[in-house]
């Protein structure tokens, strides 16, 4: 039973790893994740159980409460007690939303087990998916707690024998993304059942559910489910809850299921830190070791108006204490540590000290950010930096209303982005426009709430897509000259695999690791030896430059320089000043002049950035735009209507499941077109759909609006509306 926990308690269990759990709450969008939560935070006293349910007490930001929806994700810590033991529980309650799913890749970090939520009804949906893949891939164990039971009884009318078939259909959905997302030696062990106790079932709402252990022991099944919401009244429900309670159902699959952190770093270390785990340090954080080196990832940033920035993250090793000096690895300065704290919701308390295997709040470090490695050690081996599923793809300009709050506006601007790294602010240097990119529509609606909680008065544009451009056949040779004449680059051009461009996007290759794994990697994907061995560049977005000279006098000195041009081609494509993807570049060639005066970065830069603007425009160029997928629920008489407005938006619809008495429909579409896809499907179901988007992937743009569309991008930008020729770029001998 969880108790309200009293910090002395805490403190006191804290030092035995084997009675701490760091777990999180991931789940499909309003499967029921936070109500859930609630029912944990009553049943330790921290909220009063009348509320549980409707307090969404982990929802403290007022816009979560508005929106009835978790966008931040919050820590808490409970203390529980299972067979006789107290345990320290850190929880994670993570957003559900597709837009904010950068949050849940942070907080994965942080935990060492999952409690996956899923409606009863409608199953393993597309986030589930998703978020199921990214804690599986953070070598994050999942159990399974089945959600909103009473849906079963309700809508299906199902008695208890079909609640079971039913149910195990959803076991065996969620069985198969474990079969398809877990590495090798993780796939049996980590999969759920009931008679494993792996699998919880139960109603957050009404604060009930049980896993096996709990039917065996209490005498409760699905009968004394079907009884319940079938008996007249709410009486027989309250007693479920009271013989059954949830909290028991889900943390008692937590104690039992998810290791405690001294266990689970064995596994996790070798595959986030790529330090040597022969070191201290790394013997230190394989073991969970109190008395090493302290090492700390930054999951989460929080702006405390009074305290600033507050530092929240887990720490694989050592021991941190108020006063403490450390160094943040990543931004290569030291700090100091004012107040070591553990948050409860949204208040936070002094702990002054805690040991490796928890999750502090730091206060003092006025440069950390989200995914920073902190040390005791200034030589220490940052943490791998964190991947995300998904990229921005739409993009606002802002401005404030009033030129006099413009600084007020930039100080706003630099608190969100410090607190959402997936929020990008950039100024465009033609316009002089403040542009603000986001994860969807959803992501810059909330952002620009947040400026306007603050008290700004601001102005937005209406929201513009992020586009890419890529090519789509290999061309060159060609050559450039330097401004003064003197040098000449030879650049060819050819794509890249979609399979490379994933691998860099989800830092499988990356130019800082080690050269012979990445040939390795390389030559199993059919590259040649000679050509594996000579990447010198690779962009986060997807692309890569090869030095195939030979021999060629002055290219190691030279090549910062040319990487320059590379970086500036990379953020602004040929056809649009769009950000390339998926370009492998090729030194071909370098002519380089002998005087180091003549060869500098002023000459060597843009003979570099003329090469590839002119060798991609006669390589088949072409601009792509994000594809959305979308899943919508609706009564399957609104089908039809569904499927027009997909097709009348330039979207498809790709499968169509029933259940129960909703259907479930799979499409794309592309997200230019979703700006005023409310109102639309709104209009044409009556308000009886409900549907999710989420960025899917990347496609060219349709022949028919090619044209229009870049001359409209380049106007936006300042620029000519009819894209460059290749002549422009090309020199000849």
């Amino acid at each position: 039973m969880p108790k309200f926990k009293s910090t002395q308690e805490i403190l006191r269990i804290i030092g035995n790893k084997d009675q701490i759990r760091n777990f999180g709450v991931i789940a499909h969008v309003d499967h029921g994740k936070t109500t859930m939560s609630d029912s944990l935070l009553a049943a330790s006293g921290i909220i009063a159980p009348s509320v549980a349910g409707q307090a969404l007490a982990l929802d403290s930001m007022k816009l979560e409460q508005n929106r009835q929806m978790t966008i931040r994700g919050a820590n808490v810590t409970l203390l529980y007690e299972n067979e006789g033991k107290d345990y320290v529980i850190n929880m994670i309650d993570t957003p559900g939303h597709i837009d904010f799913t950068g949050r849940v890749t942070r907080a994965l970090r942080a935990i060492d087990g999952v409690v996956v939520v899923s409606d009863s009804v409608e199953g393993i949906m597309t986030q589930t998916e998703t978020v199921t893949r990214q804690a599986l891939e953070e070598r994050v164990r999942p159990v399974l707690y089945i959600n909103k039971i009473d849906r079963l009884v309700k809508e299906l009318r199902l008695d208890g024998p079909a609640m079971q078939k039913w149910l195990s259909n959803i076991i065996a959905d969620f069985n198969r993304l474990v079969d398809l997302y877990a590495e090798p030696e993780y796939k049996e062990k980590w999969k759920v059942s009931i008679q494993g106790n792996s699998v919880a079932f139960g109603s957050a709402k009404d604060r009930w559910g049980f896993n096996f252990k709990m039917a065996q022991k209490l005498g409760v099944g699905f009968k004394d489910v079907y009884e319940a919401y079938t008996a007249e009244g709410t009486e027989k429900i309250k007693a479920l809850a009271e013989k059954s309670p949830l909290h028991d159902a889900v943390l008692g699959m937590v104690v039992e299921h998810h290791p405690p952190p001294h266990v689970a770093q064995k596994y996790r270390i070798p595959k986030i830190w790529p330090g040597d785990l022969n070191s201290e340090i790394g013997q230190a954080l394989l073991n969970c070791d109190e008395k090493g080196p302290a090492m700390m990832m930054v999951t989460t940033i929080n702006v405390d108006p009074q305290a600033g920035r507050v530092a929240t993250g887990r720490l694989y090793s050592g021991t941190i204490k108020d006063g403490d000096e450390i160094y943040l690895i990543d931004a290569k300065r030291p700090g100091k540590v004012q107040s070591v704290n553990i948050y409860m919701g949204n208040t936070r308390e002094v702990v002054s000290v805690l040991p490796a295997g928890n999750i502090p709040a730091l206060l003092g470090l006025d440069y950390a950010v989200s995914g920073e490695s902190i040390s005791t050690v200034k030589t220490a081996t940052a943490f791998e930096s964190i991947k995300y599923v998904s990229e921005p793809v739409v993009t606002i300009a802002v401005e404030p209303k009033h030129p006099k709050d413009l600084p007020k506006l930039v100080e706003g601007l630099r608190r969100i982005t410090v607190e959402d790294p997936n929020l990008i602010v950039k100024i465009n240097e033609e316009s002089g426009e403040t542009l603000m990119a986001g994860m969807g529509v959803l992501h810059l609606e909330i952002a620009t709430s947040l400026l306007q909680e603050m008290g700004l008065d601001i102005v937005t544009t209406q929201p513009l897509i992020n586009y890419r451009e890529t090519i789509r056949a290999k061309a060159g040779p060609i050559m450039s000259k330097s401004p003064n004449k003197h040098n000449k680059i030879f650049m060819r051009v050819e794509p890249l695999p979609e399979d490379i461009v994933d691998m860099i996007r989800t830092g499988k290759l990356k130019e800082d690791m080690d050269k012979k794994e990445m040939a390795k990697i390389l030559r199993e994907k059919g590259w040649g030896t000679d050509e594996s061995r000579s990447v010198v560049a690779i962009d986060s977005s997807g692309n890569m430059m090869v030095d195939e000279t030979k021999g060629v006098q002055f290219i190691q000195e030279s090549m910062d320089s040319i990487r320059s041009g590379f970086d500036d081609v990379i953020k602004n494509g040929p056809i649009a000043k769009e950000q390339v993807r998926g370009v492998k570049f090729v030194l071909h060639h370098f002519v380089p002049h002998e005087d180091p005066a003549h060869r500098g970065l002023a000459q060597l830069m843009p003979a570099t950035r003329r090469a590839m603007l002119g060798s991609m425009l006669i390589a088949d160029p072409v601009l792509l735009e994000p594809i959305l997928g979308i899943e919508i629920k609706c009564p399957q008489e609104q089908i039809g209507v569904v499927a027009s407005v997909l097709s009348g938006k330039r979207g498809k619809l790709l499968n169509v499941e029933q259940k129960g008495i909703i259907a479930i429909i799979q499409g794309e579409v592309p997200a230019s077109e979703t700006f005023d896809l409310s109102e639309v499907m709104r209009g044409g179901t009556a308000g009886k759909a409900m549907w999710t988007t989420f960025f899917k992937t990347w496609a060219p743009v349709p022949n028919s609006i090619f044209r229009n569309l870049v001359a409209e991008t380049r106007k936006r930008k300042g620029l000519n509306p009819e894209p460059p020729g290749p002549d422009e770029f090309i020199d000849k001998e």
